[in-house]
């Protein structure tokens, strides 16, 4: 679920506390000049603009930009997304506006973070009739089918001119289109747009890549029940939706019931809601098996245990090859109760499992949570407080981004399979290891020679006689291979 504020009162909030070059607020159709990378980057960061170096990132409002951006600068190397819309960006027909997503773009590359785009269609001119969803002060209403295809390749072409310069290179068609509220068309309306987008994508950009919609969390889930249940697999599906949703149960009504058995399973599954989902799921891995669509997009807002059965899904169900980025993580859990320590531990979790099954881009939402939003509450955990006071989450973010940027991901050898979890990163010849214990028994990782230790997100010391692993996780960093410090792990 994406919460973009309105591209106009994005350029005027940016405007009031940046200084933006000329061709930053430009409003006619030519792409801005050729940019280069930033001079102001962080030390040690490579550009963004050729690739990602990190794949921990974050999605914020960028009207905040002014109380985030010290910290997204410890991000650099990882990459984000912003979505827009044809209805909103040109408003009147021929007539784009292109100054708040200029800024962004600009932002973006300062900071060293490889911006990604969504491109909606919205509902107005461009597509008739009447929009049947309104969301947020941006009154962010679904997508519909354009009526004239060859005006919209046209706005893909000059979004794609525009913005290739700025070092964008992925380009999602639409978002979570399983939800009414995102698209109001059919799924055979979707995959059209997908291929008439994607054509021109690459006819503009060779380089590029088309990323699919990003389908929801919640379908996601019932993707990974329907899967086991069509395969005969039922106790193990049951057993999948209860690990998945087990946060979830009663917040859609009986859109995600309790289910103890087969029965309460497949009536689950089976209502309007879900068989819309199930059907939007297979059109999209459709688009991946025919290459129409080069990446794939994961959203996932669940408990940790749920990344489990969701990487076996997407093993099973992406064609081999294909690049698949979570570009919205986060904790859906209303009236949450953990503390900010446990909240931060099971950030480190979440994101470390998807890293290790080889998620190759991770970006938290939010990164603050808004006070002002709709729910009344924080139901999505953020890294930051409003203000942008960094929160423990939030230094532990950093802290894996530090290990993680130009490093090479590393599952953990199978040696120390069912004693411990989490993930390496190499660098050179220094590997950093993030570990907690797979089960209620504390796991001893003998000290390697000059390794170091500490909790996530706080200085290392000598790892001295060794360090015991519980269920919160701790970095440990030592010049020597990853089998070779887990080689006597007790």
């Amino acid at each position: 679920m994406t919460r973009p504020g309105r591209l106009r009162t994005v350029a005027a909030a940016v405007a009031a506390t940046l200084l933006l070059t000329a061709g930053c607020t430009a409003r006619d159709d030519d792409p801005p000049p050729a940019v280069t990378p930033s001079a102001t980057t962080t030390p040690g960061a490579t550009s963004t603009v050729d690739g990602v170096s990190n794949p921990f990132g974050a999605h914020w409002d960028w009207s905040r930009y002014q109380q985030f951006g010290p910290y997204l600068r410890r991000l650099a190397g990882s990459a984000t997304y912003e979505e827009i819309s044809w209805c909103e960006i040109e408003r009147t027909s021929g007539q784009p506006d292109w100054s708040g997503l200029d800024e962004i773009a600009s932002r973006s590359r300062e900071l060293a973070i490889t911006l990604h785009l969504k491109i909606r269609t919205g509902v107005c001119w461009a597509t008739g009739g009447t929009a049947r969803y309104t969301r947020g002060a941006a009154s962010k209403t679904e997508s519909a089918m354009p009526t004239d295809l060859g005006a919209y390749q046209r706005f893909v072409r000059s979004v794609v001119q525009r913005y290739g310069p700025y070092g964008v290179r992925e380009y999602a068609i639409e978002n979570e289109v399983n939800a009414p509220s995102y698209w109001a068309g059919s799924p055979e309306e979707y995959a059209r747009l997908v291929r008439a987008a994607a054509e021109t994508i690459r006819a503009t950009d060779p380089k590029a890549r088309v990323v699919d919609s990003g389908i929801s969390s919640v379908a996601y889930g019932m993707g990974v029940a329907d899967r086991l249940v069509r395969a005969g697999r039922v106790d193990e599906a049951i057993a999948a939706y209860r690990a998945y949703f087990q946060r979830r149960v009663g917040t859609r009504g009986q859109q995600i019931p309790a289910v103890t058995g087969e029965a309460q399973l497949r009536r689950a599954l089976g209502t309007e809601t879900n068989s819309r989902s199930l059907r939007f799921l297979a059109v999209t891995e459709s688009l991946l098996t025919d290459s129409t669509v080069d990446v794939r997009q994961v959203h996932f807002y669940e408990h940790f245990s749920g990344v489990a059965p969701l990487l076996d899904y997407l093993r099973a169900t992406t064609p081999p090859g294909t690049p698949i980025q979570a570009w919205e993580v986060g904790q859906f859990w209303r009236d949450g109760d953990g503390d900010p320590a446990g909240r931060a531990a099971e950030m480190v979790k979440t994101v470390t499992l998807l890293a290790a099954g080889g998620i190759g881009e991770i970006s938290w939402l939010p990164l603050a949570y808004n006070p002002n939003n709709a729910a009344g509450s924080e139901v999505r955990y953020g890294l930051l407080d409003p203000n942008g006071t960094e929160r423990e989450a939030g230094r532990m973010l950093a802290a894996l981004a530090d290990a993680a940027r130009d490093a090479t991901v590393t599952p953990l050898p199978a040696s120390v399979a069912g004693r411990l979890n989490g993930v390496a990163f190499v660098r050179g010849g220094q590997s950093t290891l993030v570990l907690w214990s797979a089960s209620n028994t504390p796991v001893t990782v003998p000290a390697p020679p000059g390794g170091r230790a500490g909790a996530v997100g706080s200085p290392l010391g000598a790892a001295g006689g060794g360090t015991t692993v519980t269920d919160v996780p701790v970095l440990i960093r030592a010049d020597q291979p990853v089998d070779r410090i887990l080689a006597a792990v007790r």
